[in-house]
């Protein structure tokens, strides 16, 4: 059976339905997640919404979990469970086929019912990315600020110098920078630590903010966080939102930008110029040359266009 996907505006409803409390088994499956796999704090919230209103969909049809059968998988999984993005969609029956797996290993359940379950087809979109044009058009808004343009500028260039994650990003503390070394420790998914090295102009702009703007913030107050907000509190996930969301306003640049933006133009920019794939996985972190291949099909595509602009037969072929 493949999952069929719904309209993106059904699982944003589902997101931003009331919290369920997950049933024994279910919290069981989640601790296990957190503890033993240690998967990301997110992707196990994720799961728990997920795998809740499963739940919560079984016991409407009067079953627990344990007692859930094929039919009833099939009910949800062309009802309620189809509903959302395909991403969602592919989450959540990802979510229902290891809680199973999890319960058969445990002895929970004498068999899987998961087995005709499919993951819907996700398209293979590649990751936006900036120019390095509007890169530089980031970097000068947050120097034309007043107020906090000196941590701005430090988290712009932490972020695309560095390739680093959101929660990487506001995970760090003064410690984790060697500004003499030029390297910055950071933790990953699954608790895995890597260090990454900086260029001159990030450690330059860490060290202005650390002893200039940072200082003020904190009036006297001791912080191990590297970023903080105007209140001198470590900053957040939000409040990186909202920096970049302002900053490309202030750029002219009209569509979303988002922490991870930064992560794969770091990555893009880096392959376009010739880093070995090795080398960039390292640096990102991904657990699997697989995840850092994507890079490769985005140069390609480039290629293609520099190609097709400038090549004389393929401007000839496009003029006819």
């Amino acid at each position: 059976m493949t999952v069929p996907a719904q309209p993106q505006s059904a699982d944003r409803r589902a997101d931003d339905a009331p919290a369920q409390v997950p049933p024994p088994e279910v919290r069981e499956y989640l601790d296990h997640l957190t503890f033993e796999r240690a998967m990301s704090p997110n992707t196990v919230a994720a799961y728990r919404r997920d795998l809740a209103a499963f739940a919560a969909a079984m016991q409407a049809r009067g079953r627990s979990v344990s007692e859930c059968t094929r039919d009833d998988l099939d009910a949800y999984f062309t009802g309620a469970g189809a509903a959302g993005a395909p991403a969602s969609v592919a989450r959540r029956t990802a979510a229902v086929r290891g809680l199973y797996r999890f319960l058969l290993r445990e002895g929970r359940v004498e068999s899987d019912p998961t087995g005709l379950v499919r993951r819907p087809k996700l398209g293979a979109g590649l990751p936006k990315v900036l120019t390095i044009e509007e890169v530089e058009a980031f970097l000068d808004a947050a120097r034309a600020e007043h107020e906090h343009g000196r941590r701005d500028m430090a988290m712009l260039e932490l972020l695309y110098g560095c390739g680093l994650r959101v929660s990487e990003l506001i995970g760090l503390c003064v410690a984790d920078v060697d500004l003499e070394g030029g390297l910055v420790r950071c933790v990953g998914k699954g608790d895995k630590e890597r260090v990454v090295p900086i260029g001159a102009p990030a450690a330059a702009a860490v060290r202005e903010y650390v002893d200039g703007e940072r200082r003020r913030e904190l009036r006297g107050r001791r912080r191990d966080e590297l970023f903080l907000n105007a209140a001198g509190r470590p900053l957040t996930r939000q409040g990186v939102d909202y920096i970049l969301r302002g900053l490309a306003r202030a750029a002219g640049i009209d569509r979303p930008v988002s922490a991870h933006v930064f992560r794969h133009s770091f990555a893009t920019h880096l392959v376009r110029a010739g880093a070995d794939l090795r080398s960039v996985q390292e640096m990102l972190g991904h657990a699997t040359i697989a995840t850092t291949q994507v890079y490769t099909h985005m140069n390609a595509e480039h290629l293609r266009e520099v190609f097709l602009e400038t090549h004389p037969r393929a401007r000839r072929r496009r003029a006819q």
